[in-house]
């Protein structure tokens, strides 16, 4: 099923995407997937960001080849760090290059999309508390990035409004364990890999993330970019994709 968040006039709805029509749901679908009987035309509406503005917890040196790349040390226990709601856009919205901006680079990863609160949940019963999967990008500036982490911080790097695009949409009954992803800008083939390569795979760190943070519906765990990244530059068109998922797009433009 993929669900979609979308917005047609001034209402925004939740509906199930089947070919080129919306099925909207009654609700929220953190609450229900009861359909409310009516149906809109994706070419009439706006796709919006899949989860309203969530808790964003992402995961840092997650792809056993990017941290090859990295010449970093293989992490002991899940890298998290946070980013903020104000980071997250949706497809087609611009991804805002700011005036500070000397380095930024795109990251394609898959994102979690928490459907079931929980707290100490068990590895084996890690996935019955995920509503889906989407596409995210996790864009990074790697001076201040690097210079936040050279003081034991990371924030404003990965904080900047716009640097968290997420969508098309939410893809529910995947096996997140061997999904193919990657990264395209304008055009040209970035990122290619599979989430076989994640050090800690989806079900390890829901585990471990609840272990000291109740999880809450619609929380999002962005897993990881696997190697590949580099810099995107004003006028830039981004893809992210994953495999039964779908392909998130956004231009790049100054600020």
């Amino acid at each position: 099923m993929l669900i979609a968040r979308y917005r047609i006039g001034a209402a925004v709805h939740h509906g199930v995407l089947e070919d080129d029509r919306l099925h909207r749901l009654a609700g929220s679908p953190f609450a229900s997937l009861a359909r409310a009987g009516i149906t809109d035309s994706l070419a009439d509406a706006t796709l919006l960001a899949p989860v309203e503005p969530p808790r964003i917890f992402g995961v840092g040196l997650n792809y056993v080849a990017h941290i090859e790349e990295s010449g970093a040390k293989t992490p002991v226990r899940p890298l998290f760090f946070m980013k903020p709601p104000t980071t997250v856009v949706g497809p087609g919205a611009p991804i805002v290059y700011p005036r500070e901006g000397r380095n930024v680079h795109f990251e394609a990863e898959l994102a979690v999309v928490i459907g079931r609160a929980g707290r100490r949940i068990a590895p084996e019963a890690a996935l019955d508390h995920v509503l889906g999967y989407t596409c995210a990008n996790d864009v990074s500036e790697r001076v201040i990035q690097k210079e936040e982490m050279d003081q034991g911080a990371l924030l404003v790097g990965k904080g900047y409004d716009s640097f968290c695009p997420l969508g098309p949409v939410i893809a529910t009954g995947l096996d997140p364990a061997g999904l193919l992803l990657g990264a395209r800008v304008n055009g040209v083939e970035r990122q290619s890999s599979s989430t076989s390569d994640l050090l800690f795979g989806v079900a390890a760190l829901v585990s471990y993330l609840s272990s000291a943070i109740s999880l809450l519906p619609g929380d999002v765990i962005i897993t990881g970019t696997p190697s590949g990244v580099g810099p995107i530059e004003p006028g830039d068109s981004v893809d992210v994709w994953v495999e039964s998922v779908g392909t998130l797009t956004n231009p790049v433009v100054a600020e």
